[in-house]
């Protein structure tokens, strides 16, 4: 079996295909592996490490500002795009593979577009609520279009093919309960446990209103504070320094997530597919942060799914604040009745089996 898979940009892009590759991997230990990225993002360390073969492709995604640097930047994203197939072609020609996977990013326009005009066997997944400029675009060529939720708006193309199955999620997150995670990191099991974060990369308006949430917070001691700052871990801390409070933490990453989370009683965090996935699958209610400044605001649909059916809070950066932030708070983790309902909620929207669910799909796709 050969499976080549396209993914790149972010880590919500690559960490899905990484799943599922290696689900593919353990069910195949013969199967030979391809994957497609850029050479400037993070699918250019985090691929290699992971063990997997790589080839580049020098992609670029559209601009839509009406300017004269937009339109000559969109000139040199067709001209890439069109290099850029050339190049799969010969791919496409020497590694023959099964089955073609895209998990997002520029990247994979070029590589499943091609893949499908040849006639090879073509899955795209979809992270996201909204479905990005590359999923609309090859959903109508694939054979295969795996969706993470009912989307915000349809594609074009047979309903017959779609399918929701949801994210595929590390097996960290399923292995540990909240009892054994509070144990572990030294956390009394009444005490109120929040996490917070802005991403991998952070996000400055949530590392500002966190800083005035830690002020309220230090005063009245009535909950613990984890926070990942990321790039701003200095600015952060230098704001904080003259907070005398073993209540609130901050790290510059957190790198032990699945151990934090499932300690937490309440996450707030970005929407990100990845991090709504994970709060599902560990039913923890959160306090869900859009991010403006992603492509056709796909963050605050990921959001709205979760907040429309109580399984979290949606509050949008124009509203945030550190006041905000603790008075919601307050009104969750102190009302078990209300916590219990979101944790009941957010469970539904859960899908453990999605990595499963998905090498399913593709076995099918490759022995049909």
């Amino acid at each position: 079996m050969r499976i080549l898979v396209a993914c790149g940009g972010t880590s919500g892009h690559i960490n899905p295909a990484l799943a599922i590759a290696g689900e593919l991997r353990r069910r195949h230990p013969d199967a030979e592996f391809l994957f497609i990225g850029t050479p400037n993002n993070l699918e250019a360390d985090l691929v290699p490490r992971a063990g997997y073969a790589m080839k580049t492709l020098c992609v670029s995604g559209l601009r839509r500002k009406m300017s004269f640097a937009a339109l000559r930047h969109n000139i040199k994203s067709v001209s890439r795009f069109l290099s850029a197939k050339k190049q799969v072609r010969r791919i496409l020609k020497e590694f023959q593979p099964d089955v073609v996977l895209g998990t997002g990013g520029y990247v994979s326009a070029p590589v499943l577009s091609e893949a499908a005009r040849m006639k090879f066997r073509t899955v795209i997944h979809e992270q996201n609520a909204y479905p990005g400029v590359t999923t609309k675009m090859l959903a109508p060529k694939v054979d295969r279009v795996l969706l993470s939720f009912p989307l915000a708006r349809p594609v074009k193309c047979d309903e017959k093919k779609c399918t929701v199955i949801g994210n595929p999620v590390k097996e960290e997150f399923l292995r540990i309960t909240k009892e054994e995670a509070r144990e572990q990191l030294g956390i009394a099991p009444d005490a109120a446990y929040i996490l917070s974060y802005g991403g991998s990369l952070g996000a400055r308006k949530i590392n500002d209103a966190f800083v005035d949430l830690a002020r309220i917070a230090a005063k009245d001691k009535a909950m613990i504070l984890c926070h990942g700052a990321a790039r701003d871990y200095a600015y952060v801390s230098e704001l904080l320094q003259d907070l005398n409070a073993p209540n609130i933490q901050v790290h510059e990453y957190i790198y032990d997530m699945p151990l934090r989370m499932a300690a937490a009683d309440v996450v707030i965090a970005r929407s990100g597919a990845m991090t709504l996935t994970e709060l599902a699958v560990l039913g923890k209610p959160s306090i869900l942060i859009p991010s403006p400044n992603v492509t056709e605001n796909h963050q605050f649909f990921n959001a709205k799914t979760y907040s429309d059916v109580g399984a979290a809070i949606l509050m949008e950066e124009t509203e945030l604040s550190g006041n905000n932030l603790y008075a919601a708070l307050c009104d969750l983790v102190f009302d078990k009745g209300r916590m219990s309902d979101m944790e009941r909620a957010v469970r539904t929207l859960a899908h453990p089996s999605a990595t499963s669910r998905i090498c399913d799909e593709i076995e099918k796709l490759i022995s049909g």
